[in-house]
């Protein structure tokens, strides 16, 4: 779960300050102990002096001497547990600190579930800064979608998008495989997308949500005038785990923009790292649009989900949905 330089930032950040007001609120939590309970301090003391002993016994070798200051720092320690549990409510002097990690975040090379679940959040973060962040597969509405059969196709819209729902949800839940939403506007291709954005991000994962025009915005200046930022922006769309393209086909075409978009499905679909792209273009406009090559490629690495209906902004816009 690759997740960006700015979410590490942020959730490093939160992982040291919670990890400071921890252990302020512990200290606190043992002065009052010891004020309160006077033995304590004495048991903590005698603890420590028997762990300095035990390190004193195993530079010297003396196994006995070892085992009995283990044994003494035991039936020490079960007094001042005993002692907590009879005159504080429970985890009033628990370590304050991750037991895996120390409070480092790491445990050697691998991230901390401790760690790990600050930068889920904030990936939360950030999608909701993208205005994607809110959106849930719970708020998605079948009911804007007509229910009358369409003749020239034998189903209706709803029941159209409501198998697009259910393959959407279900790709958000497995990510595997990619996804290309095809159809007009406002037929709802961008709210499940960031529905699966959430979705996913709240499982764990690393997403990058990018408009088309967006993206290819940094991919050229990446190409032509790179700098440590546009570096680590194009490393997100190669390396996260799911890379979501709204809008293809808005941005300013060109001989960059389709070597560009060729490249980026080519090193993604060979690393087997599952997208999702929405389009208001057909595959034969995207044929002629970009190439046949990656018209290819959205044809035979992409489960094409095709949206059906009238524009939902529209109609709410003329008072007809609520």
């Amino acid at each position: 779960m690759p997740y960006s330089s700015d979410v590490i930032s942020r959730a490093r950040q939160r992982l040291e300050n919670e990890n400071t007001e921890k252990k302020s609120r512990y200290a606190a939590h043992l002065e009052q102990a010891y004020r309160e309970v006077p033995q304590l301090r004495q048991l903590d003391s005698q603890m420590k002096q028997n762990v300095a002993l035990a390190v004193q016994c195993a530079l010297a070798g003396d196994s006995q001497k070892i085992a009995q200051a283990q044994k003494e720092n035991e039936a020490l320690q079960a007094q001042w547990d005993s002692l907590v549990a009879e005159h504080f409510p429970k985890d009033f002097l628990k370590e304050p600190l991750c037991p895996l990690c120390g409070g480092l975040g790491y445990v050697g090379k691998q991230m901390c579930d401790c760690f790990t679940e600050l930068c889920r959040q904030e990936q939360l973060v950030e999608l909701q800064s993208l205005a994607c962040g809110h959106a849930r597969f719970a708020d998605f509405r079948l009911d804007y979608y007509s229910d009358r059969i369409d003749p020239q196709i034998g189903v209706s819209p709803r029941m159209v998008m409501e198998q697009n729902f259910l393959m959407a949800k279900r790709f958000a839940q497995r990510l595997s495989g990619n996804l290309l939403l095809v159809g007009g506007t406002g037929l709802g291709k961008t709210f499940l997308s960031a529905c699966v954005a959430t979705k996913a991000a709240m499982g764990g994962h690393s997403v990058t949500y990018e408009t088309a025009s967006h993206l290819f915005g940094n991919l050229e200046k990446n190409r032509f005038n790179p700098d440590e930022k546009s570096q680590q922006i194009v490393s997100r769309y190669e390396n996260c785990d799911l890379l979501i393209v709204d809008d293809l086909g808005t941005e300013l075409p060109g001989n960059f923009v389709t070597a560009a978009l060729y490249n980026l499905l080519n090193d993604r679909i060979l690393a087997g790292k599952p997208m999702m792209i929405s389009t208001n273009l057909t595959v034969d406009e995207i044929r002629v649009r970009y190439s046949p090559q990656i018209a290819s490629r959205l044809q035979g690495n992409f489960q094409g989900l095709t949206f059906l209906g009238e524009d939902i902004r529209v109609l709410k816009n003329r008072g007809v949905l609520v």
